[in-house]
């Protein structure tokens, strides 16, 4: 459709618009029940008809624009995916231990740390020896919100409750349960991924 043509369809629903609603207000005044209060009301609708028509206009020229429509099966399907994922469990980590595969859940494990050739992983209610490097586990767990803060240490950044600033340029850091662990100056840079807003006289270490 053409501006023009829109243009005339526009013109031609003012001039129905006007009418009508004048129309409206003869048959209404005419009542002698509501007369009085109609002659009021008419004076005020003429004030304003203009920029009513102008308004219905406007309504008239938005239903000309292309409209979207949604199929209600593939909204309801991705519904359901979205549900599914919601649902889904959250992510695990699997090793070998005592002959068999142990599947834990990351959320549980508060901090890994350096045992000789292996790694334990401080796990609710127990920890767990596993044959692995340090410096492995830190690349693997990276992505899932653990930083590194000591040549031995790398914790879980939801686990950390508090830190505690030292006279040395180190840091003390409070997890959940209760245990401590010290941030040394070279690693203290990744405290600032332990908070997504600082706030007030917060600042970031490092």
């Amino acid at each position: 459709m053409s501006a023009r043509e829109i243009q005339g369809q526009k013109a031609i629903a003012r001039e129905m618009f006007v009418h009508q609603t004048a129309h409206a207000n003869a048959d209404v005044s005419a009542s002698p029940l509501r007369g009085a209060t109609i002659c009021s009301t008419k004076s005020r609708r003429d004030d304003t008809l203009e920029s009513t028509a102008d308004e219905f206009c406007e309504a008239a020229d938005t239903l000309l624009r292309p409209v979207i429509r949604v199929d209600a099966v593939n909204l309801m399907r991705v519904l359901r995916q979205l549900e599914v994922i919601a649902k889904r469990q959250a992510p695990r980590i699997a090793f070998k231990a005592k002959g068999s595969i142990l599947l834990l859940d990351l959320a549980d494990i508060l901090a890994v740390q350096a045992e000789g050739n292996y790694v334990s992983l401080q796990h609710r209610p127990k920890p767990y020896l596993v044959h692995e490097s340090l410096s492995s586990m830190a690349e693997k767990l990276k992505p899932y919100g653990f930083i590194r803060i000591h040549r031995s240490v790398v914790v879980n950044i939801s686990a950390v409750e508090e830190i505690q600033p030292l006279p040395t340029g180190e840091y003390r850091l409070r997890v959940k349960g209760g245990k401590e662990y010290l941030v040394t100056r070279t690693y203290k840079h990744n405290l600032r991924d332990l908070a997504q807003l600082w706030v007030g006289s917060a600042r970031l270490p490092g």
